[in-house]
């Protein structure tokens, strides 16, 4: 039987050449991928870090986009108010103008059908919607909150929606009220206030010529006014605060991905300079070990 005698020379040959190649490897997994931590060994301190920042950035993201559906939709809302303060102030100037003591019943009947048409297009704001979704319902988004029948005494639905508790997270983690229902911008509980009902008023007073009712529903058209346009300012509050969470998002994005960066990103220059160190080193070893005197067991034999 020959047993190789054990060549500790050559072991650590070995051993130095693997280490070498070892590092030219990693060099050239940096410069190939551009990032410094591609495998858990590569660097297993780091690894808590880094998924606790790609966990930060994909939160943030998710809120950033939550935000953008967000926007469209109180920008459609505020849109939406912003025309109906619009159709209130045509039905004053209606009420108005069949207050007068020179109008007769007929003109009256005429305002009468351009009021109703005002309170057509209340009804139809109130019930807008995106993508789908009603955005003054509260809660149940895909239920209309109104509907309207100008034939009957009277001619507009309950409230078909729930109440609105939807909330959106900034990126601070806080979150705000983003919309209001139907039923709290148009028709509150305190009549003064209810647009719907001022509309409605002033409109079968013009029908049944109806002076002192006319002239009271004018009252109500203006109190109604003021209500409506503080509805409005709730939705324009609202988009500030959304414009201002998804500016803080963005600026988030920037300081996450640079902190992600600092982690697991390669220095190129510093992978470029390792392998060629990697690469002059193994040449160098191998040459080195080339040149080394061989002995055979004959050499020892003789």
């Amino acid at each position: 039987m020959i047993v190789t005698a054990y060549d500790p020379q050559s072991s650590s040959f070995i051993s130095g050449l693997e280490a070498i190649q070892a590092r030219a490897q990693r060099a050239q997994r940096e410069l190939t991928t551009g990032l410094r931590i591609n495998t858990v060994s590569d660097a297993p301190n780091q690894i808590p870090n880094l998924l606790q920042v790609q966990a930060s950035i994909a939160h943030n993201d998710q809120v950033t986009l939550n935000l953008g559906r967000v926007k469209t939709e109180t920008d459609t809302a505020e849109s939406a108010i912003s025309n109906a303060v619009t159709q209130l102030q045509q039905a004053q100037t209606l009420a108005t103008q069949g207050a007068s003591d020179m109008d007769s019943a007929s003109t009256r009947q005429d305002l009468a059908q351009a009021m109703g048409a005002v309170l057509q297009n209340l009804v139809s704001l109130a019930n807008t919607s995106v993508e789908g979704r009603y955005v003054f319902s509260g809660d149940e988004d895909q239920q209309m909150p109104y509907s309207i029948d100008l034939t009957q005494a009277s001619p507009i639905s309950a409230y078909a929606g729930s109440a609105s508790t939807r909330q959106i997270q900034a990126p601070d983690g806080t979150f705000f009220q983003i919309s209001e229902t139907a039923q709290t911008i148009f028709d509150p509980s305190d009549s003064q206030s209810s647009v719907f009902q001022a509309v409605n008023n002033a409109r079968v007073a013009l029908l049944n010529n109806d002076s002192a009712g006319l002239n009271a529903a004018i009252g109500q058209l203006s109190t109604a006014s003021t209500y409506l346009n503080n509805q409005l300012a709730f939705y324009g509050l609202t988009q500030d605060k959304v414009a201002t969470a998804t500016n803080d998002g963005a600026n988030l994005e920037t300081s996450l991905k640079t902190e992600l960066s600092g982690i697991e990103d390669a220095d190129m220059t510093q992978s470029i300079t390792d392998l060629t160190q990697a690469q002059t080193q193994e040449q160098a070893a191998l040459s080195s070990e080339a040149e080394l005197p061989r002995k055979t067991l004959f050499d020892y034999l003789g």
